[in-house]
């Protein structure tokens, strides 16, 4: 899907199991109704401990979906190394998809966060160097997917986002990794989100995926149903990348 089209979609829904969200997964549906949407992923936060992945499917599976829109399950999980790997329970059976995402910076060692991300920095670690490890560890993320998670699908959660929390910004990606990239999103099928709280990728970023075929879906990341579908920057990154 490309374009202004994807808008018709919302592919990043959090409930209430994630512990910062508060509508219920039947709460979401009837928003996405509402809102006139095709198509929607029902996603909450995990790490490797999650226990509750068969209470979600089974309640996403006792839903009574509207046959106007085509419902998909998630999870997302945080990127933590630069080997790709992603921290999700071992139980995923029923699960449609991992959205990977970049809530800390992978490192060859494991996660840093923001902070101390920012004083390695400080400590003289080249700007262009993170985002070189950052790129790296994002293609290893795409390209190791299928061997580590078959049969599922792999989405990249507000992908960049990163980058302001540690003092860099996406404009200071060259364009042969922007490039890289979105070939390695468009080789192995990994769908893009374009996020509406984050605002991220941009507009440059989303170029670069549409020139490989990357596919693109647009996604609130919204932690309450009143903010299912409704698009303000998410349009404007769109409508920017494909005039």
């Amino acid at each position: 899907m490309t374009g202004l089209a994807a808008l018709r979609g919302d592919f990043h829904i959090h409930s209430v199991f994630s512990d910062d969200a508060v509508s219920t997964l039947a709460e979401n549906l009837e928003a996405a109704e509402a809102r006139g949407l095709a198509r929607v992923r029902f996603i909450d936060h995990v790490r490797q401990s999650t226990s509750w992945v068969p209470d979600f499917v089974a309640a996403v599976g006792s839903l009574a979906v509207p046959s106007s829109i085509e419902l998909f399950t998630g999870v997302e999980a945080k990127l933590v190394d630069t080997r790709g790997t992603i921290d999700v329970p071992d139980d995923l059976v029923g699960v449609g998809a991992i959205v990977i995402a970049d809530h800390q910076f992978p490192a060859a060692d494991g996660p840093w966060s923001p902070g101390e991300t920012r004083e390695r920095i400080a400590a003289g670690l080249s700007p262009d160097a993170v985002i070189e490890q950052f790129v790296d560890a994002s293609v290893a993320a795409m390209t190791e997917f299928e061997h580590r998670h078959p049969g599922l699908d792999a989405q990249l959660a507000h992908w960049f986002s990163i980058l302001p929390k540690v003092g860099l910004s996406e404009e200071q990606l060259t364009d042969e990794q922007l490039e890289r990239w979105a070939r390695a999103a468009a080789d192995t099928g990994t769908a893009i989100e374009v996020n509406e709280k984050w605002a991220c990728p941009g507009p440059r970023a989303i170029r670069a995926a549409l020139a490989t075929g990357a596919p693109i879906v647009a996604a609130t990341d919204s932690h309450d149903s009143s903010e299912v579908g409704r698009y303000d920057r998410v349009a404007a990154i769109l409508e920017e990348a494909t005039a």
